[in-house]
């Protein structure tokens, strides 16, 4: 017995003329526009201000070499970014899917976002950063960090379709895999240091054109003080629980913390199990079940005295009827972040 689809394709070879040639076969990735990576590169410039726009790297890959005295802006999400034998430039990264590699780079100023962070064979870099993984130095020196801040109207979806999320942050929590005796390779930028200073606004009238503010209030990533010095022996947790208005929600608490004077020290977002809620929120774990399985949830720590009593105020007055976890005293409340932190630490392998 014989097989329908070999018959007709003899049927089809007859049936075509001798001197007609059977065409190729068309797959969809035939069919896709090719990639020039020099359209993604930035290469032997020297004094110059470059960018990229919004929609025009479209999470390719991008490469930055052999740059000096150089303004470089990327406005957009890529898939990963490598900086190689850069001096004294000033570079901003939209987001970043992937790595961010910095390689044998002196005196540069940096912001960008990324899901992972290395620095290799590096002098002097000082980097506002947004980072969802420990951030890697090796052999390098000098190397100063600071939070993520900057805003332009992209940038939101632009995190989206990089994967990452703007509460994920761990930028201050460095590694360090070749630690000098008696040395630290790495420190954190001066608290009140404006990021204005470091990496500005481009001038230039085709980058004029992205509508970017680096005030602090405005910035997409929230401002967090990360492994500085507590100023208060008060921490307060909440989490908020995954629905329509959670970012939203999550952004109008932190104003409003962060106006009535207290701290906000580390953000996270996260999926929770059900054995997951039990070990965070302990006797209160049954009001939170139904609500773990919606999706991620949010978890923000403000620092200060009378934290746990000013969030609970606020949480009552502006958010009454959404459901949140909020530490009850301040006795409890140190036992909650160190509950809910180190299981995040665990989940997401940091």
């Amino acid at each position: 017995m014989g097989c329908f689809f070999s018959k007709r394709r003899k049927a089809d070879k007859e049936s075509r003329p001798e001197n007609e040639e059977e065409r190729p076969k068309q797959y969809s990735w035939d069919q896709r526009e090719k990639v020039d990576p020099k359209d993604y590169m930035f290469s032997g410039l020297k004094d110059e201000t470059v960018g990229r726009l919004p929609g025009t790297v479209a999470g390719q890959q991008f490469l930055i070499q052999d740059c000096e005295n150089c303004n470089i802006y990327i406005f957009d999400h890529s898939a990963t970014i490598t900086i190689d034998d850069c001096t004294n430039c000033i570079i901003f990264l939209g987001p970043v899917k992937g790595s961010v590699f910095f390689r044998n780079c002196r005196d540069c100023k940096c912001t960008l976002a990324c899901q992972q962070f290395r620095v290799r064979d590096c002098r002097k870099l000082e980097v506002f950063l947004c980072c969802a993984t420990q951030p890697i130095i090796e052999s390098s020196s000098n190397i100063k960090f600071g939070c993520f801040q900057w805003y332009y109207p992209e940038l939101a979806f632009q995190f989206k379709d990089a994967g990452l999320s703007i509460f994920n942050n761990t930028w201050s929590n460095i590694h360090d895999f070749t630690p000098v005796s008696g040395e630290l390779n790495w420190s954190l930028l001066p608290e009140e240091a404006v990021v204005q200073d470091y990496v500005p606004i481009p001038t230039t009238e085709e980058l004029k054109a992205v509508r970017v503010s680096t005030e602090a209030n405005r910035s997409i990533v929230p401002i967090s003080r990360g492994q500085r010095q507590k100023s208060s022996d008060e921490s307060c947790l909440v989490v908020l629980f995954a629905g329509d208005y959670t970012i939203a929600n999550a952004r109008k608490l932190i104003d409003e913390m962060v106006g009535k004077g207290f701290f906000l020290v580390q953000t996270k977002e996260v999926s929770m199990k059900a054995e997951d809620a039990q070990r965070v929120f302990r006797e209160k774990a049954p009001d939170f079940l139904p609500l773990v399985n919606k999706g991620p949830v949010i978890a923000l720590e403000f620092n200060g005295d009378g934290a746990v009593e000013g969030c609970q105020l606020i949480v009552n007055e502006i958010f009454n009827g959404t459901k949140m976890f909020v530490s009850e005293s301040k006795e409890t409340a140190s036992g909650d972040v160190d509950s809910f932190y180190n299981f995040a630490d665990i989940q997401m392998g940091i």
